[in-house]
């Protein structure tokens, strides 16, 4: 397993990011231990999950179903960098959803309750509150980390803007502030180029891509669906997806099996070579899918192929960052 430093910390984390969304809706308890166990066993040391991952409202079933994990001993949690989030509704009153501070407070108080730990290595704020001070922000983490019971705190789903405006205020209370930012990132998804990644590289903050196969239609969604399988993308969003963009999957498939790749492992290996890219997060559901992930690692991809993937999937606008992107 290869590691990287998360964004300007000394926190040394796995290229790959182990997604816990399918525990619970998807994998059950059994298969969702044997995934995290596997992982450790590939070397893979950060876990990324949420309070509302679970899907029924204020039970956090997939931190629950980690903790029993956890709670197994053998040095389990002392190996994992653990990353969970709060923003998400909790609950049915008022307070029980946003970034105000008493569910800044509230939220980890619980997550640390269900995933059996004492301490959460990346608190991460779901979405922006555009209601929410930073200084009550600021305030909230700041307690959380005098605690300990906070080490590190990130974003996600924020915009570049949004990344600068925490970081001033946060350096203006002499406070770290964010390290990283958790953005939907991937061949089919590059708005995260024209200023999110910028920003987050200028002040120090890792990059960890979400849905980095779009729903699976970067993992070679067409020759699966041939082969009787790839059920995400036979119905929903990602139908729709595929309809859009079936000539340009096609021939995307194609250069792969020219190269002699997995779709997967392309689109997993491309996010890699990306300047500021910390971590992907995979979410597999099954133990086969996440060793099948680990091929990624070995990808290299040559200029003439970085190239060919810039023509099936342009980048936003001319490319790279605001504002020459769009202008002169």
């Amino acid at each position: 397993m290869d590691y990287t430093n998360l964004g300007r910390t000394g926190l040394s984390v796995s290229r790959l990011c182990l997604g816990t969304m399918n525990f619970g809706p998807q994998t059950e308890e059994g298969d969702s231990f044997a995934i995290m166990d596997r992982a450790l066993e590939h070397g893979i040391n950060f876990y990324d999950t949420a309070n509302v991952y679970g899907w029924k409202v204020g039970e956090g079933v997939t931190e629950q179903i980690i903790g029993r994990w956890f709670a197994q001993g053998g040095g389990r949690r002392d190996r994992v960098v653990l990353a969970t989030k709060v923003y998400g509704r909790m609950g049915d009153w008022p307070n029980e959803q946003g970034l105000s501070a008493r569910h800044i407070i509230r939220s980890c108080e619980d997550s640390l309750r269900r995933l059996q730990t004492d301490w959460i290595d990346l608190f991460q704020m779901h979405h922006v509150s555009r209601t929410t001070p930073w200084e009550e922000i600021w305030q909230a983490m700041e307690t959380l980390v005098a605690q300990g019971k906070v080490l590190y705190v990130g974003s996600s789903n924020f915009a570049g803007w949004h990344l600068a405006a925490a970081q001033e205020s946060a350096a203006r209370r002499h406070f770290l502030g964010l390290v990283s930012e958790q953005s939907i990132y991937n061949l089919l998804t590059r708005h995260v180029e024209l200023e999110v990644l910028p920003a987050a590289r200028h002040y120090g903050l890792g990059l960890i891509p979400w849905s980095p196969l779009h729903g699976g239609l970067l993992g070679g969604a067409i020759r699966k669906m041939a082969e009787g399988g790839a059920a995400r993308a036979k119905s929903g969003r990602s139908a729709d997806a595929l309809a859009a963009n079936r000539t340009t999957i096609e021939a995307y498939e194609k250069l792969c099996a020219d190269l002699g790749q997995d779709p997967a492992d392309v689109a997993l290996g491309w996010l890699l070579s990306r300047p500021g890219v910390t971590a992907p997060i995979i979410g597999p559901r099954t133990v086969a899918q996440l060793d099948a992930s680990l091929g990624a690692l070995a990808v290299r991809l040559t200029d003439e192929t970085l190239a060919r993937l810039d023509e099936l999937f342009p980048p936003v606008g001319q490319g790279g960052p605001g504002p020459e992107a769009w202008a002169w």
